[in-house]
């Protein structure tokens, strides 16, 4: 009989082809098959390396379970909020940096300097499990955190700067469902094969399979003389240097530079392609942009929100026992994974055919679920796990969703192909500003008390709310021309209000 793991596995294989399978099912602007291959196969590592750069990101997570007095609830919290916040303003450099040097070089930054600096904590935590040396905890680990998330920081951007070369608005949504799911798989990577990572590696492993008894042996783990912690760092190094190697060879910036014609995409680049824009220009750019900050506020927060339960929850269930809701924490990864696939789907594809690619919308109603979610969680934190769990993983879905839609579709929209990873550089950093808001926070709040936990979060869903509700009707001007002249939607300005009103155009 197959273990659960392998289940598990075996499922988001499938989700995954879906996923693929969808890819080349949208094709609304009716490109050759020979186009969407060439697309795919540009895509797919690109998505691949930004999914493991996940695995390398939130591998401190449970690496922070194992190391158990070592690094308190209090250091995690400013090791995480630390690196975090030098995510964040890394973008400052970094977006701008990527729109000027192209994705490609982008993302082969972001792998090989995130493998570096893994394979530093690897040896930090050998250095202090193994070694017995004495140095300070919080201060070492904080420093290659930080190191970690400077390099970090350009892979999102990398990822959004690449699409908006390849996808056209009205295919946007799709992608960013495909982004959605992508940084979902990262999330089942860090956690799901992370916790695999952490059991093949224990000293003592308990009734290992045959498989996992091949590994231990041609890896030497049984002669381990403590869990081999160390290995969750390690491991996800070796994996980004491969598919760093991968996008050497697969990945163009361009379809040009894939023996294709460039095409308009109809984003707020689109009459400005001749330009060639500054560092100065591009930065000055988005922050002058009204919609582009109010979608930053927005990011900031469902930073908070993605944060404080992809961060607390594990440690949460770790420490209050969940009892009948222990199903959630043994398969945390693989539930994160599918049910953001779920989200980024509902979000990019309501977006493009609901609402004439409108980011705003769905965002407005997945943050409304999001604070309803928070607040039944307040209520039942204590007394109902099932529930409990079902409200974390719940917004979690809701939240991919909406990042999906904001860093990674309406960044390349309104930054336009020009500005693209400086807009989502900007957006993703407001992301992590939260996260490290909340980081820093919660890592006392709840030390105090869990019940902070949900009650920090329902102001910032409020928020949210309120800014998507203000941008309900925004959209770029080269899209409104499109779906005026092409779609044959009417698109009407009234100034004094401020809003777009969008519907059908009378024949």
């Amino acid at each position: 009989m197959l273990s659960g793991k392998t289940l598990e596995l075996l499922s988001v294989i499938l989700v995954l082809l879906f996923v693929i399978a969808l890819y080349f099912r949208n094709n609304p602007l009716q490109h050759s098959q020979k186009f969407m291959m060439r697309r795919f196969l540009n895509w797919f590592p690109l998505g691949m390396t930004y999914a493991f750069l996940y695995m390398a990101r939130y591998n401190l997570n449970i690496a922070k379970n194992e190391f158990g007095d070592i690094m308190s609830k209090a250091d995690f919290g400013i090791i995480f909020g630390v690196g975090t916040t030098v995510y964040a303003c890394s973008f400052l450099l970094n977006g701008p940096l990527v729109d000027k040097i192209g994705g490609k070089k982008g993302i082969i930054i972001a792998s090989l300097g995130a493998a570096i600096t893994n394979v530093f904590m690897g040896i930090a935590t050998y250095a202090m499990l193994e070694g017995n040396m004495k140095f300070n905890v919080v201060a070492v680990f904080s420093t290659l955190y930080a190191f970690n998330m400077y390099f970090q920081s350009y892979g999102a951007v990398s990822i959004i700067k690449v699409k908006a070369f390849w996808f056209h608005v009205r295919e946007r949504g799709g992608f960013g469902a495909i982004f959605g799911t992508l940084l979902s798989f990262g999330a089942y990577f860090a956690y799901g094969w992370g916790d695999i990572v952490v059991n093949l590696t224990r000293a003592n492993m308990a009734e290992p399979n045959a498989v996992e008894r091949f590994i231990r042996s041609v890896f030497a783990l049984d002669s381990l003389n403590r869990d081999g912690t160390w290995y969750i760092f390690f491991v996800p190094a070796f994996i980004m240097i491969v598919w760093a190697l991968i996008d050497m060879f697969m990945l163009k910036d361009t379809p040009a530079q894939a023996n294709f014609e460039d095409f308009d995409t109809h984003d707020a680049s689109s009459e400005e392609m001749h330009i060639d824009f500054s560092m100065k220009d591009l930065l000055k750019k988005v922050f002058t942009n009204p919609i582009i900050l109010t979608f930053a506020l927005i990011e900031f927060c469902s930073g908070v929100l993605r944060n404080a339960m992809l961060q607390w929850y594990f440690i949460f269930a770790h420490e209050v026992p969940q009892i009948g809701g222990e199903f959630f924490n043994d398969h945390w990864g693989y539930l994160l994974a599918i049910t953001g696939v779920v989200g980024g789907f509902v979000a990019g594809y309501s977006s493009d055919y609901l609402f004439h690619s409108r980011r705003s919308p769905p965002a407005l109603i997945l943050n409304v679920f999001m604070f309803m979610l928070i607040l039944v969680m307040s209520f039942v934190l204590f007394s109902n796990p099932f529930i409990v769990g079902l409200c974390v993983v719940g917004v979690w879905m809701f939240v991919i969703g909406v990042h999906s839609l904001m860093s990674g579709t309406a960044a390349a929209d309104f930054g336009g192909r020009k500005a693209t990873a400086t807009a989502s550089g900007i957006l993703d950093g407001f992301v992590y500003l939260g996260s490290g808001l909340q980081s820093f926070c919660l890592g006392f709040l709840v030390t105090e008390d869990w019940s902070y936990w949900p009650y920090f979060m329902l102001p910032f869903a409020a928020l949210a709310v309120v800014l998507a509700w203000r941008t309900w009707h925004a959209l770029p001007e080269a899209t409104k021309k499109y779906l005026v002249s092409v779609e044959n939607v009417e698109v009407i300005v009234k100034k004094r209000r401020r809003f777009f009103v969008i519907g059908q155009q009378s024949e």
